[in-house]
């Protein structure tokens, strides 16, 4: 974050009330927010399946679900690195000739339904007792901390190892080396559960592209749609009151790209775009608050600046890396 000049967020900080708490992941913060509980795992997958689940008809029930998402696993010295399916550009048409023989493999142990390239689902006829981690946790990164946890992880430990011997050499994957593209070797597995009433609707309307955020809105009965391309288109049009959640997740692709110039540009934008326009609406008492909740790898930043507190000129801003590393509390 060195020398990275982000004035919107910085001046929103500095003249707001802060706490902090432990990092967290973004999955587990959403589902917290809605009064979802934990069960054996955090359940993700039954709420991003109901987003993803729409175009097809495909409605999470009473059943168990899991994520099983496409992804490539690399090895470099030791250590098996996993890149996701994101970079990986799986088509749909790949995906369900995979599902097609996976279920034929393991007929009667599950049922796998990919519902985007990029995002596949198990159905289970139980939650398997285990705890898992995001597949957006561990991108870009060696899987050995993050296999599952638990009585059943060895079980399941050897679902994934024998998906992989499975996928090493099925003719989608052939062709794929063929033409120079990465090999879908391996399905990520996590957020297990199965889909209950969230316990709180804690906004009117959710603005995002995130799949679980999308889906925890429809569940809670609250109104969802895209993130719009910034902050002024959103605010242009917005007359109704309540509270809006944003979900601002454009850092993640290049973060687990490791693409350092892409996320510092991705960041300014991010600034430029949502953060400004935002601090302007507080300055002209167009919205009466802007709650941030900055999720960071050592911790999560919580943010509250009213529109009166943009009056405090003396609380200038400072570099994010001093907030982030909590040398201002």
């Amino acid at each position: 974050m060195s020398g990275l000049a982000l004035e919107a967020l910085e001046t929103l900080i500095a003249r707001g009330r802060r706490e902090s708490s432990p990092a967290l992941a973004a999955e587990r913060w959403l589902l917290e927010s809605f009064g979802v509980e934990r069960q054996s795992d955090w359940p993700a997958s039954p709420y991003c399946l109901l987003a993803d689940g729409r175009a097809s008809g495909i409605v999470p029930g009473e059943d168990f679900w899991m994520c099983a998402d496409p992804v490539h696993l690399r090895l470099e010295g030791s250590e098996l690195l996993l890149v996701d399916g994101n970079a990986c550009a799986v088509k749909i048409e790949e995906a369900e000739i995979v599902a097609r023989d996976v279920n034929r493999h393991f007929a009667g142990s599950f049922t796998l339904m990919p519902q985007h390239p990029e995002r596949w689902y198990l159905r289970l006829p139980s939650a398997p007792d285990m705890e898992t981690e995001p597949l957006a946790s561990v991108s870009g990164r060696s899987i050995t901390a993050h296999l599952p946890r638990g009585p059943d992880a060895i079980r399941w430990q050897g679902v994934a190892n024998e998906l992989q011997m499975l996928l090493h050499e099925h003719p989608v994957n052939t062709a794929r080396e063929a033409r120079g593209e990465l090999a879908i070797n391996s399905l990520w597995l996590w957020g297990a559960g199965r889909a209950a009433q969230p316990q709180s609707k804690p906004y009117r309307l959710v603005l995002a592209n995130d799949p679980l955020a999308c889906g925890l809105a429809q569940a809670s009965g609250a109104q969802a749609a895209p993130l719009p391309e910034n902050a002024s288109a959103w605010l242009d049009r917005e007359s109704e009151s309540g509270i809006v959640l944003l979900v601002l997740d454009s850092l993640r692709e290049p973060s687990r790209r490791a693409d350092a110039p892409a996320w510092r540009d991705r960041f300014i934008g991010i600034d430029r775009d949502w953060f400004a326009p935002l601090a302007r609406a507080l300055r002209q008492h167009r919205i009466g608050m802007v709650t941030l909740h900055l999720l960071g790898p050592q911790r999560t930043l919580h943010v509250e600046t009213a529109d009166t507190d943009m009056r405090r000129f003396w609380r200038r801003g400072k570099p994010l890396a001093t907030w982030a590393a909590g040398k201002e509390d």
